[in-house]
């Protein structure tokens, strides 16, 4: 469930006021350099950067610091878009969506859904939420400070989550009388199993990075400035392997939550089967007994 809680209620003063902002100027990142190249469609409060070798992995900010990245329907929707156009984007490989280093995201705007009823929510309250889920290019978290509510729903949206030290994730909407409506308890509960998911949701309390990543919630911890440029690494080795492949392996990890082990094998089977339909499985078998770097088409 997207929930701006946790955190003390004066930092969410500018959250009424939050949902009419829709600038769209364009801006760049302060660590942008001559390796990275900007996309003319980017909002203020969405930053789009293309990193790596070649602009081969895509950088999403959320920039909303003062509301310490919290978001409506509409910034979700623009949102979305954004991600749909990287997905699009053949130069791109992976994504990396981030907050900053102070903040990924305290969720969504709770002044929003004070006066919500039961039609509003039905109708339209999470309807541009899951987006990232159905991207199929590899989506990496690089998570700093709080990802709370809908803020650590939409990092566990991610294939992979990366964390800083002194990151925190929380699902805390039964402080406010409800509960997650954006995966938090499906997919938590499939990450880290039953009786912590309960532990986290019930109690509604934080769990450090550190935690987090001997739950198995994230892949790796690092020093708060170095968390994005670890993201963007690991998205560059991504490039280096075929976008097609490496889109279909998703797909089959990600099913493996859908399914039984028995029909997951079979699913798994099937794709391997599908890859000696391809160029690059070719490609990858000869480079490998020439002895030789492969040359990759995505085909």
């Amino acid at each position: 469930m997207m929930i701006a809680k946790l955190v003390k209620p004066q930092t969410f003063l500018s959250l009424a006021m939050f949902g009419q902002h829709n600038a769209c100027l364009c801006r760049f990142s302060p660590s942008f350099t001559a390796r990275q190249m900007s996309l003319a469609s980017s909002n203020e409060d969405i930053i789009v950067d293309k990193r790596g070798e070649g602009g081969c992995v895509g950088v999403v900010t959320m920039n909303r610091p003062d509301v310490m990245n919290s978001f409506t329907n509409s910034y979700m929707g623009r949102l979305g878009k954004t991600m749909r156009n990287m997905d699009a984007d053949s130069s791109v490989a992976a994504i990396v969506i981030t907050g900053g280093e102070k903040v990924f995201s305290a969720g969504g705007d709770i002044t929003v859904m004070q006066d919500m009823k039961f039609k509003d929510c039905y109708w339209s309250f999470m309807k541009n939420f899951d987006t990232v889920v159905n991207v199929r290019k590899p989506v990496i978290a690089a998570v700093n400070g709080f990802a709370v509510g809908g803020g650590c729903e939409l990092a566990l949206m991610c294939d992979i989550i990366l964390a800083g030290e002194k990151a925190k994730f929380g699902i805390p909407d039964s402080k406010i009388g409800t509960v997650a409506g954006g995966g938090g308890t499906q997919r938590l509960s499939q990450v880290i199993g039953k009786s912590r998911a309960m532990q986290m949701c019930l109690h509604g309390n934080t769990v450090t990075a550190q935690q987090a990543e001997a739950w198995g919630l994230v892949s790796s911890v690092y020093p708060p400035d170095q968390v994005l440029n670890e993201a963007v690494k690991l998205g560059e080795k991504i490039a280096q392997h075929s976008k097609l492949i490496v889109a279909i392996c998703k797909e089959s990890i990600n099913k493996s939550f859908d399914l039984s082990l028995s029909e997951g094998l079979h699913f798994e089977r099937l794709l391997f089967y599908a890859t000696f339909a391809t160029n690059d499985c070719a490609e990858g078998i000869a480079a490998f007994v020439e002895k030789r770097k492969p040359v990759f088409t995505d085909s």
